[in-house]
């Protein structure tokens, strides 16, 4: 996935740039940048985190970056930020999202006179310099900033920044959240909320869907208004977003509380302990224990010091290897228990299996399985959700095609309500795979209920195939 944070001060950003950044790592493992300008023009570092963290990687280039303007990013995907000359002037740009129409995109920008573009690994053209030159096609950065809104299919959240101040641009479905703070000293932007309260902002403002401000140290102002039609990512509550964060008025951590509520109050079963998997699953399993009054507790711990995220190796048995060694059993709370175990999601199954493998070894007597969102039936199409290549790596999937063959794609609809037959023998399937001792799913319309807002205004794509 990715983030992005910006900074526009009276005084030298790159410390404020540099936390601020920081705070997004959770978001991606592959790349890092940092950009500024000052009195010395414009200054840029990009360095790769994917075997060590953002901050270690920045240190010193905070002593070296000098200017009161800044841009950085989290990066699953290119390098950037990008520095750009053109005839709108010099910029940098940083951008989050997915383009699913790069190959027409990049035609439309050689017809209108682009003649080349650099290609990376694998003959992939770097996202952040299309949308640069999808910007520079028109008379005014605002203008190619709304250009780029309305040709890209997928998703785009932007940050421009120019000698003078930053343009900052939710995705034209405000699928990804961007929120400005205030202090003395001037203004920053962040993907996530949290990540400029320990800086000395306040939050003062949210983006509204595919609105364009502008920020400078002495103030900020909407220069295209927002749309009213939002589809926001309900993913960022279940799993992406960091616990402190808040997007749309609701708090990460609060709605995971509500969302283990919501999966207690239709449960019949009475484990002996509620556990969730770190970290992600571990607030939706605190709700569900405050809920049934069944204990709370860690039967497994999460050895953080050396061991990155899970998902970070490309290889995906390298990611399960990963996943297994960072959890560390705690045989008192395992032993000839019977547990109820919450993760965020279940994808391909392989690590969630795994898990309750090494449970068992550790001599659970049973292993009940409460993803906090449905079945996911549908790949993402405008965030990097996964590393997966197809549809057809989801277990879902696997089985749906299994029980229709040929006609599994055109009967996927079959298999999305919970009551009827086919989604209740899909999730038995999953279980007998899986080897759980018992399965269930959460509800969508109780999920969207724990966030609280218009369920029109958060997308349910990879749930229901609704955009």
């Amino acid at each position: 996935m990715g983030g992005v944070f910006g900074v526009a001060l009276k005084k030298e950003c790159a410390l404020d740039l540099f936390f601020g950044t920081d705070y997004h790592s959770h978001l991606g493992t592959r790349r890092g940048g940092m950009a500024v300008h000052g009195k010395e023009g414009f200054q840029r570092s990009i360095h790769n985190i994917q075997n060590s963290p953002f901050r270690t990687k920045f240190e010193k280039d905070v002593e070296e970056l000098k200017g009161n303007l800044g841009i950085g990013c989290i990066s699953d995907t290119e390098p950037q930020p990008l520095l750009v000359k053109s005839h709108l002037g010099s910029f940098a740009i940083t951008t989050v999202g997915k383009i699913n129409n790069t190959e027409e995109l990049v035609k439309l920008t050689f017809e209108s006179g682009t003649t080349h573009f650099l290609e990376m690994s694998g003959g992939n053209i770097n996202a952040t310099e299309l949308v640069a030159a999808l910007i520079n096609q028109k008379d005014s950065l605002v203008e190619g900033i709304q250009y780029v809104q309305e040709v890209v299919q997928g998703s785009l959240t932007l940050i421009v920044m120019t000698p003078n101040g930053l343009y900052a641009a939710r995705d034209y479905y405000g699928r990804t959240p961007l929120s400005i703070g205030q202090k003395e000293e001037g203004y920053c932007v962040a993907f996530e909320s949290f990540a400029y309260i320990n800086l000395g902002y306040k939050g003062i403002y949210e983006l509204g869907p595919a609105e364009i401000v502008y920020i400078t140290p002495e103030h900020f102002e909407t220069v295209s208004e927002a749309k009213k039609e939002m589809k926001i990512c309900t993913f960022l509550w279940i799993y992406y977003g960091y616990p402190t964060s808040t997007y749309e008025g609701v708090n990460v951590e609060q709605m995971r509380y509500k969302c283990g509520q919501m999966l207690a109050k239709r449960d019949t079963i009475k484990p002996d302990l509620i556990a969730g998997v770190p970290d992600s699953g571990t607030a939706h399993a605190i709700g569900y224990a405050n809920e049934s009054g069944i204990p709370f507790a860690r039967p497994f711990i999460k050895y953080t010091p050396t061991w990155a995220r899970s998902f970070m190796p490309t290889n995906q048995s390298q990611r399960n290897l990963t996943a297994r060694m960072k959890l560390i059993p705690v045989d008192a709370l395992i032993q000839d228990k019977s547990l109820l175990l919450i993760d965020d999601s279940i994808v391909r199954g392989t690590q969630m299996r795994e898990t309750t493998e090494f449970l068992y070894e550790s001599g659970a007597k049973e292993v009940h399985i409460r993803p906090a969102c449905p079945p996911l039936l549908y790949g993402c199409k405008y965030l990097n959700f996964s590393r997966s290549n197809s549809e057809l790596d989801l277990i879902t999937r696997r089985i749906i095609i299994e029980r229709e063959g040929d006609k599994a794609e055109e009967r996927l609809v079959n298999y999305i309500e919970p009551e009827s037959t086919n989604y209740k023998e899909m999730v038995k399937e999953i279980c007998k795979q899986l080897k759980f001792t018992s399965l269930r799913f959460h509800r969508l319309d109780d999920m969207l209920g724990a966030v609280g807002i218009a369920s029109c205004k958060m997308c349910t794509y990879c749930w229901n195939g609704k955009e």
